[in-house]
């Protein structure tokens, strides 16, 4: 169960597809140097692999448990997070002002990676604090700002995220938890909450509870929302804690994976009302709640990417032990399985998958210091439209992309994957839950439909469509059999991708639900297009590279070989996934209800 963190690769994905130089020269990112990245990298890298990943499945064996109102986490966990706020890793992307590093997401975002791979059911903790520290940071007042952001950034507290109710999972216009306002400015909270990732804990001395609730006059639907922080221990003036708040947990769920990690039933108001503070405006909670969800959404994304890493070093490592049957072409006994075709394979699209997510989000988190830094508008306002845009398919295709890769992962070990002790299967059942939570793989894509594609009537998605075509007049150029069949199969992607734009367009105010029927078939192809994009971006720095004589040339040749096998063995399925969108809403709508 070790884990090593594949610092080369992303730190080629940073230096020669993300532009961590540019990045660097924006204003406010002059540390984030590629020395002092590397070295932040590194250090990371050996704190998830020697702290974190040897909790990984102790946590699924020996869960979080819940006892008279009191969470107990896994045996090691609470030192290890104590460790983790104290090396300062929650406050990477944070600002200084509050205690943080203040280094640009790019940096931060591996650092996300490599704490997933070491044990998601971990890492949730600090993703959802990433959340509470965004929300306040964007909306918080002065005051609440300077109470909570120190304690949170440190790891001295934690946050969490309180939207899904018994009867209002992701429909939030249902939510019924009250508010109502006290004489002295606060509110008294009173609704119960579920499936809220580390409700309650012994990690930290306090948990930072964001709350949607509604005021008694509130408009209906989601419009009457109003964001709360409900802390479980009240904040003095000065800082200290104050007395238990009227916030308990009352149970935690046995879930399929992710066991280490608590997820709790949290009722509010039981014995006289939680006592709350209003986070800027009421009715604007939502709003709020998206800045929480967006930082969510992009986190759940790099936990697919961690996971499917963990899972893809497994499976190598037990194809190179494993010794089974001869080798095909000749062998005077039996062979290390990675010998075999179909063994190869699976590995490729294991390992070609990951790079192509990883290079994409990574892309999309050095975006966002490009939307916050730079010092154009016009170039802020573009990268803040690319990052929205890309945030639904990272946390939606590289989520599925995960339980592909972690189930190859388990055929991968044949017999024995599907016996616990090997560990295999613990990454296939951790990996399921990503596609689910923090909104739904058909909830992002309906988002890139509705929101991302035709709300701006495909301006974003086309600009990254003459992107794409950039990129494939550079490949011509390039005089190799390898560049070619990488062009030739991104073209056809783009050409997919660019139909189904018209198809959205065309027909979303015609035939919605003929749209929206193909809504999560578009999301997963424009992964796998942008993801072949960026992979064909690679081939051509690793062609580059090679041609001139620099760096490693077996690490160069190997990204060439990996960027062709996606093009060739991922990028088709793009052309399905055309007709599918394009041709196939009446397979899907044509029967009755009744009919099922």
């Amino acid at each position: 169960m070790t884990y090593t963190a594949p610092l080369k690769d992303m730190l080629f994905v940073m230096n020669e597809l993300a532009g961590l130089n540019e990045i660097n020269a924006l204003p406010g990112c002059e540390d984030a140097t590629p020395d002092t990245v590397e070295a932040v990298l590194q250090e990371n890298a050996k704190f998830c692999s020697e702290v974190v990943a040897p909790l990984n499945f102790i946590g699924d064996k020996e869960p979080s448990f819940w006892h008279d109102g009191e969470v107990t986490t896994t045996k090691g966990f609470k030192a290890a997070f104590k460790a983790f706020g104290d090396a300062g890793w929650q406050g990477v992307q944070h600002s200084v002002d509050f205690g943080g590093q203040g280094l640009p997401k790019l940096v931060a975002t591996p650092c996300i990676e490599m704490l997933n791979s070491g044990s998601v059911a971990f890492a949730l903790c600090p993703l959802l604090t990433d959340g509470a520290i965004e929300a306040l940071l964007t909306a918080g007042s002065d005051a609440q700002k300077v109470a909570y952001l120190p304690n949170l950034i440190s790891g001295k507290w934690t946050g969490t995220m309180n939207l899904t109710e018994p009867q209002a999972g992701s429909d939030l216009a249902q939510v019924r938890t009250r508010a109502v306002l006290q004489d002295d400015g606060t509110y008294k909270i009173s609704g119960t909450k579920i499936f809220i990732t580390y409700g309650e804990h012994d990690l930290a001395e306090n948990i930072v509870h964001m709350v949607l609730a509604r005021s008694p006059n509130a408009p209906e639907g989601v419009k009457g929302l109003s964001l709360f922080i409900v802390p479980k221990f009240l904040v003095n003036a000065d800082g200290s804690l104050g007395a238990r708040n009227d916030v308990h947990c009352v149970s935690l769920e046995h879930k399929l994976g992710i066991k280490a990690s608590p997820t709790a039933v949290l009722q509010f108001g039981d014995h006289g009302g939680a006592i709350g503070t209003l986070v800027g405006e009421e009715n604007h909670g939502l709003e709020y709640m998206f800045i929480m969800m967006n930082a969510a959404r992009f986190a759940v994304g790099m936990q697919g990417i961690g996971i499917a890493e963990r899972a893809y070093q497994k499976a190598v490592r037990y194809a190179h032990d494993r010794v089974q049957s001869r080798d095909l072409a000749g062998s005077p006994g039996p062979v290390a399985i990675i010998n075999h075709p179909d063994v190869r394979r699976m590995l490729m699209s294991m390992r070609a998958q990951i790079e192509a997510a990883r290079a994409l989000a990574y892309v999309t988190a050095a975006a966002v210091d490009v939307a916050h830094h730079h010092a154009d508008e016009a170039t802020r306002k573009a990268s803040h439209g690319f990052y929205e845009f890309m945030v639904p398919i990272v946390k939606g295709w590289a989520t599925e992309m995960s339980i592909d890769v972690a189930s190859t992962g388990l055929q991968v070990h044949g017999g024995m994957g599907f016996i616990e002790e090997t560990g295999a299967a613990q990454h296939y059942r951790d990996a399921r839950i990503l596609a689910i939570y923090e909104g739904t793989t058909a909830i992002q894509a309906n988002d890139l439909v509705a929101r991302k594609t035709a709300r701006d009537g495909g301006a974003v998605v086309k600009n990254i469509l003459e992107q794409i075509r950039k990129t494939e007049s550079e490949i011509i150029l390039c005089n190799s059999a390898d560049m070619a069949a990488i062009r030739g199969q991104l073209d056809a992607g783009a050409s997919a991708l660019e139909e189904v734009v018209r198809f959205v367009l065309a027909n979303i105010k015609t035939d919605i639900k003929g749209v929206f029927a193909g809504s999560v078939p578009y999301l997963k192809l424009a992964g796998i297009v942008l993801g072949g994009w960026q992979m064909a971006r690679a081939a051509l720095v690793a062609h580059r590279k090679l041609e001139a004589g620099e760096g490693d040339a077996a690490f160069y040749k190997a990204k060439i070989a990996t960027a062709r096998f996606y093009a060739e063995h991922i990028l088709p399925q793009a052309t399905a996934y055309r007709i599918a969108i394009v041709d196939g809403s009446s397979g899907v709508l044509s029967m009755s209800q009744d009919q099922f």
